[in-house]
């Protein structure tokens, strides 16, 4: 993205659910030295800004980065955030971590009407805010609680309950069915919390239950 006014760039390289790995921050060090890139910021979304490049070298850092030349949609799955989850945290009770590789790999070419972001967390202490995403996932020993429809920008919406104890199948494939339904009914560059409020939730948990 730009800002036209300052002739300067923002690029957010994909990185997965915050994971990364000594070579991945080697190559973006060697990277941001190469192109003097003025400033590198971590999103909330568990991401690495590249702030404040020029234009002309916009393509080659993506490319430096294994990126090839950029996102090509303009809407979609924006990224997947998991927490630690059971491995790696006292408190886990799911893996959110596997889960989130899972859906990753099966959602994100999936077209949309308007961005949309998950989050799925490995307890109900809800690290990556579940409630407040597009579609959030958090643990529960029983099983995985799906929540649709939350947001929290400027207009915040908590998210609501679709269903809960389910296993590792379940909820990818209602995951699978709530994009789908939001895919099918809502307007263009209509997000999910928005959607949410103009649909019945007795209708939407019919459609996709």
């Amino acid at each position: 993205m730009s800002d036209q006014s300052r002739k300067n760039y923002t690029i957010i390289p994909g990185i997965k659910m915050g994971l990364v790995t000594p070579e991945r921050l080697e190559a973006i060090a060697q990277v941001t030295r190469k192109y003097a890139i003025p400033m590198l910021k971590i999103t909330s979304a568990q991401r690495i800004a590249f702030i404040g490049m020029d234009p002309e070298v916009v393509d080659q850092v993506w490319r430096e980065l294994g990126e090839g030349n950029g996102p090509k949609k303009p809407v979609g799955l924006h990224y997947v955030q998991a927490c630690p989850g059971i491995k790696n945290c006292k408190y886990g009770c799911q893996d959110s971590i596997a889960l989130g590789e899972t859906i990753q790999s099966r959602f994100m070419d999936i077209t949309l009407p308007a961005k949309t972001k998950i989050g799925i967390s490995g307890c109900s202490m809800n690290c990556t805010e579940s409630y407040i995403r597009d579609l959030g996932i958090f643990g529960k020993k029983k099983g995985w609680t799906l929540v649709f429809g939350g947001n929290g920008g400027g207009n915040p919406r908590i998210g609501d309950v679709i269903a809960e104890n389910l296993s590792d199948d379940n909820v990818i494939a209602l995951a699978q069915r709530c994009l789908q339904f939001y895919g099918d009914n809502a307007k263009k560059k209509e997000r999910t919390a928005r959607f949410m409020e103009r649909t019945k939730l007795n209708v939407f948990k019919n459609s996709v239950l």
